[in-house]
């Protein structure tokens, strides 16, 4: 069985699931939807999603884990929201924040000076 198809889904508080056949919709922030495929099992159990296969295709094996990471991602995007991190590698790299901007010090003649975007 797929180690990632039989992990439950966690529903934070605050987001909305539901289901109505196989046309999926999470709302939180924002509203995500998506039809589940036919032969995959989506069950909501109060505040924990699980999906599960009816057999052992090679394909329902693969659309198993594909729709739990799907779904797990839309669950995420609606509580939290996408967010992006920078990591700095090296000797000599310096990053600063000030304000609203962020100086990069990367081995130039002048730090680099960058807004935040909204």
């Amino acid at each position: 069985m797929s180690r990632i198809g039989r992990m439950p889904i966690a529903i934070p508080a605050g987001v909305e699931v539901k289901l109505d056949g196989n046309h999926l919709t999470v709302k939180g922030k924002s509203t995500l939807e998506m039809d589940v495929h036919p032969n995959m099992i989506v069950k909501i159990d109060g505040a924990v999603i699980t999906v599960e296969r009816p057999n052992d295709d090679k394909q329902h094996r693969a659309l198993h884990g594909l729709t739990r990471s799907l779904i797990n991602n839309m669950v995420i995007g609606v509580s939290e929201g996408f967010s992006k991190t920078l990591e700095i590698n090296g000797v000599g790299y310096k990053a600063t924040k000030q304000g609203n901007k962020v100086v990069f010090n990367l081995g130039y003649s002048h730090p680099i000076e960058m807004v935040e975007p909204e």
